[in-house]
């Protein structure tokens, strides 16, 4: 019994080792290691180019506003959903559409949904350069005020993490759906990631949305997550909105760790079920084709 069980943890690491390694050789082997170093720096800050813009012709280039970090703050972290979510679910597309190895990996001695999980990896690295360099040029130009001595970074890293197994397990539901759809399902990552942007109040208070949809930004645990994450580097300039003003720190990641333990069950069902379904129906390693 216990061989059996170490055999198994055995091939759990070995499936995420494996392509966690996979996965950065296809997200940086496109270029050569400067080129990518510098798309790595540039695509994040054109990204945050566009907010401020927006923001500026706004509010009349009102950067003192405190509305401006919470909005800055919040953009940034959401580079993190695209990634790791939207990235573990294409690892399927990928595999399936334009490797066509997906059929050899269902018969390799490989549990799965690591490799999936493996594949997101490389994605989070990505991530955590964009935003890195976009909260950096954000202190260093846009005077958004973060006091490093004033920051409690072990509970920043601890709901950092929290957070990112978080969008990897809602990645890996994802995944499952990805498997039983073999038609126009290349921008479905993607239009996820856009509907929980407006959800998650990554960039305004659930105030701004009608009273009948408040309740779906309630229930995604990415919301309490960008808020704490806000409220650990800003402090009370992120606390004086309004929408989870009533909790505090630690309630915001209790609530946090049990809507992730909830995805985390609800992934694994949905992706098991997913996957038996695609079984049954032969879409495994069906391409995108009538």
């Amino acid at each position: 019994m216990q061989t059996r069980k170490t055999d198994s943890l055995s091939v759990l690491w070995r499936s995420f080792r494996l392509a966690t390694w996979l996965g950065w050789q296809i997200e940086s082997n496109w270029a050569d290691p400067f080129l990518f170093a510098v798309y790595s720096l540039i695509k994040p800050l054109s990204s945050a180019a566009i907010l401020v813009i927006m923001y500026s012709v706004i509010t009349q280039a009102d950067f003192e506003s405190p509305i401006f970090p919470y909005i800055y703050l919040g953009n940034a972290f959401y580079m993190y959903v695209g990634h790791v979510m939207t990235g573990i679910s294409w690892a399927v597309i990928d595999d399936r559409e334009h490797y066509k190895t997906m059929k050899y990996i269902y018969t390799a001695p490989v549990h799965f949904p690591s490799y999936l999980l493996g594949r997101g990896v490389a994605r989070f690295i990505i991530a955590s350069i964009s935003v890195l360099v976009t909260i950096t040029f954000g202190v260093l130009f846009l005077k958004i005020s973060i006091d490093p001595s004033q920051v409690n970074w072990g509970f920043f890293l601890l709901t950092l993490l929290t957070g990112v197994a978080m969008l990897a397990l809602m990645g890996l539901t994802l995944a499952g759906v990805m498997l039983l759809l073999v038609h126009h399902m290349f921008g479905v990552g993607e239009a996820v990631a856009g509907a929980l942007y407006l959800f998650s109040g990554a960039i305004f208070p659930l105030e701004v949305l009608p009273a009948y949809l408040r309740p779906i930004g309630f229930l995604m645990p990415i919301t309490y997550w960008l808020e704490l994450l806000r409220r650990l580097l800003v402090g009370k300039v992120a606390s004086s909105f309004p929408t989870l003003q009533s909790f505090s720190n630690l309630q915001l990641y209790l609530i946090l760790v049990t809507l992730t333990l909830l995805f985390a069950m609800l992934s694994f069902f949905v992706f098991r079920l997913c996957e038996k379904r695609a079984k049954e129906l032969g879409l495994i390693d069906t391409v995108t084709n009538y």
